[in-house]
């Protein structure tokens, strides 16, 4: 992250917990000419457009007021996605049971990627049952990015 960045995310992270959520990301950048405050939030039980919209006019509020990002942008508040991103260790163990795609930095039995269900988390190695059958356990430092994959039929079930 840059300087900016963590400004921006040490000045509106509390505000976000405190509405009752988790700043899962923050990000800033040019696209197409312009620039753009992307917030990625979430809670246990997901998101829906009213709770963007919720974060969206508290933190407009916080940064208009201590007007910390040097030129004109855009904001944008969503949830991670249904294929969102899986970063921290709570996020491996939040969604134990669901289906995940791997990336490792190097390769492990030979290959880098990995899809399959993720069964379990223990002592920094995130496990997952791969679609061949085979049970794997990866060192999370090891991961280069992982994300769930979705699965209508699971998902139908809950």
């Amino acid at each position: 992250m840059s300087k900016l960045t963590d400004t921006v995310q040490g000045l509106l992270e509390p505000i976000v917990i405190g509405l009752g959520y988790e700043l899962f990301d923050l990000q800033y950048g040019r696209e197409g000419g312009r620039y753009i405050l992307r917030l990625f939030i979430d809670r246990p039980e997901g998101i829906d457009l009213n709770d963007c919209e919720k974060v969206s006019r508290a933190v407009e509020t916080i940064l208009d007021r201590e007007d910390c990002i040097p030129h004109s942008y855009y904001l944008e508040v969503s949830s991670p996605g249904l294929e969102r991103p899986l970063k921290k260790e709570t996020d491996y163990k939040r969604f134990i049971g669901r289906k995940v795609k791997i990336r490792t930095y190097a390769p492990l039995e030979g290959q880098r990627n990995f899809k399959g269900r993720l069964s379990g988390y223990q002592q920094g190695q995130v496990q997952i049952q791969v679609d061949d059958g085979r049970f794997l356990a990866i060192p999370l430092a090891q991961i280069a990015n992982a994300r769930l994959v979705f699965d209508l039929a699971k998902d139908e079930e809950a």
